[in-house]
């Protein structure tokens, strides 16, 4: 399927953020993962990791990153670059405007929160 449009994206909500799946295994790529992420004011993920790399392409907005303990911030046009199994933790580096993201990865991802090593379900 060589279209996969964001009108038919399912949607996966985690607290104040939103995931928009526009090419992954379920939606026809074979080796690579990407999907829109929706930061509400506020919003502020848990720390967490994967085991491949994942790139952050700021849309609108501006989102805030720890990554493996360095601090950036990021505006439109601007790519957060994070490797694989390194700490990191989103926050909308904005009080009062929602951000957009474009995420790129690999496919088969698996994320690390906590004790928990899980394949997120926006990027099957």
């Amino acid at each position: 399927m060589p279209l996969s449009t964001g009108a038919d994206a399912p949607t996966f909500e985690r607290p104040g953020f939103t995931f928009r799946p526009l090419a992954v295994p379920s939606r026809g790529s074979t080796e690579l993962a990407v999907w829109t992420l929706h930061a509400a004011p506020g919003a502020a993920s848990e720390p967490h990791s994967l085991n491949h790399e994942e790139i952050f392409v700021v849309q609108t907005g501006r989102i805030a990153a720890t990554v493996g303990g360095e601090e950036v911030v990021a505006g439109p046009g601007d790519a957060i670059i994070v490797p694989p199994r390194t700490q990191l933790s989103l926050r909308n580096g904005e009080p009062d405007t929602p951000a957009t993201v474009t995420v790129i990865t690999s496919a088969g991802i698996k994320a690390t929160l906590g004790d928990a090593t899980f394949p997120p379900p926006w990027a099957q």
